[in-house]
């Protein structure tokens, strides 16, 4: 028997106006799983996760969160949910632990000095609970966007090109950070578009373009069944095929807006 998923998308258009940009897409998000949506500029990902986040409204289909239906049962769906945006801006005058203390109120969280101190050893920025948020590099202030945004232990986490800008380092450290929450059960939804980041974490993949979602599967499996492809060949630069090459044999080469 399937488990079922902490997110279930079912058949979901998204309009605006005349403009279909989401188009009977569904796919679901399993706890313990990281699954990367993937598809190029304009192809509906923002749309999709938009929507799952209940910042607009579908023109059709189901979304549902820990059980709990995004329509009809928002509050709820919300309370199970985790959003860390590709920028996130906090008070930048107020130092590091203020801010985790802030929130930890809005969401009720207990956070006594000794959870407090521990949370920053967790997140391994023991030194910079005192510094004011614009004084934190980027790596750092992703670091504390992440752990707001599960601060609360949702079931579901959204993350919206969580490592975009940052250096090596910083982008394998968040990748600790994504899978210590899969460990932990969490399920998680993740954009981006870094291939190389998707091949790297991702448990599974759907890729979408022109609002449809073309392929899902494992990396590795969707590079088995696409590496013969003549258009995946054609993308490969050094004769081994990558996740990259599968997605712009599907997707193709041309540069969106």
């Amino acid at each position: 028997m399937n488990q079922p998923g902490i997110l279930q998308v079912e058949n979901l258009f998204v309009s605006y106006g005349a403009v279909r940009a989401v188009q009977d897409v569904s796919f679901s998000v399993k706890g313990g799983e990281i699954f990367g949506l993937l598809g190029p500029n304009g192809a509906g990902k923002t749309s999709t996760l938009s929507a799952v986040e209940g910042l607009l409204k579908p023109a059709s289909g189901t979304i549902t969160v820990a059980g709990y239906d995004l329509k009809k049962q928002p509050l709820y769906a919300r309370a199970n949910m985790g959003v860390q945006l590709q920028s996130t801006s906090f008070q930048p005058e107020l130092k590091v632990k203020e801010i985790i203390q802030l929130y930890a109120g809005i969401y009720g969280v207990e956070l006594s000095d000794q959870r407090l101190n521990n949370i920053f050893t967790e997140i391994k920025m023991e030194d910079a609970k005192d510094k004011k948020y614009s004084q934190l590099s980027g790596g750092q202030q992703q670091r504390v966007s992440l752990f707001i945004a599960t601060i609360h232990d949702p079931q579901l986490v959204l993350l919206d090109e969580p490592t975009t800008g940052l250096d090596p380092q910083s982008r394998r450290q968040l990748w600790g950070r994504i899978e210590s929450m899969r460990e932990k059960g969490h399920g998680i939804l993740l954009t981006t578009h870094s291939m190389e980041e998707a091949e790297a974490v991702c448990d599974n993949v759907a890729i979408i373009d022109h609002g449809r979602i073309i392929e899902t599967g494992e990396p590795q499996v969707l590079i088995e069944r696409y590496r013969n492809e003549p258009e995946v060949i054609k993308a490969s630069r050094k004769g081994k095929v990558t996740l990259e090459d599968v997605f712009i044999g599907l997707t193709g080469r041309a540069i969106r807006s």
